[in-house]
């Protein structure tokens, strides 16, 4: 179950992270959910290994915003560099 919770907050995530980032992205909406879904999967096992999270907890949801934001940089660098 804390799989299908830690989606459900990395979808939304991913949403308000696209509306905070700056800048114009052309990434659609299944990108933008699917780099909100791994920016929270990302937070999650990060949190879990540096013990702010114990196993089978999940990301907290500002985690999971700055983990897509990151991610979305990070896909905004290497779409721009082809």
């Amino acid at each position: 179950m804390s799989i299908i919770w830690t989606i459900l907050i990395g979808f939304v995530a991913g949403l308000i992270a696209r509306a905070i980032k700056p800048g114009n992205d052309s990434a659609g909406f299944i990108v933008t959910t699917l780099i909100g879904i791994a920016g929270s999967l990302i937070a999650t096992y990060l949190g879990q290994a540096m013990g702010w999270y114990t196993a089978g907890q999940g990301a907290g949801f500002i985690a999971s915003v700055v983990g897509a934001i990151v991610l979305l940089f990070v896909w905004g660098m290497i779409k721009g560099k082809r």
